[in-house]
């Protein structure tokens, strides 16, 4: 696809901050990497930015999520 076709085509970037909670199947597959994909809200995303872990609480000693952004492209 190309030439005009291609030109009126709109680029929609949909992007979502993502909380894993502690215990869930997915927190074990870290350390996610920015080529990673992941679901969504049943959309398949790419993962963009350097995933966050929060690590555990000095006060109770729990694990707090890991976070990271997800992005969808179309157009």
């Amino acid at each position: 696809m190309g030439g005009s076709q291609q030109q009126d085509r709109d680029t929609v970037i949909v992007g979502w901050t993502v909380y894993v909670p502690p215990g869930q199947k997915n927190h074990a597959k870290l350390p996610l990497r920015t080529t990673d994909q992941a679901n969504v809200r049943g959309v398949k995303c790419d993962i963009t930015g350097e995933p966050g872990d929060w690590g555990r609480s000095p006060f109770t000693g729990t694990r707090g999520p890991v976070q990271f952004a997800a992005d969808r492209v179309t157009g």
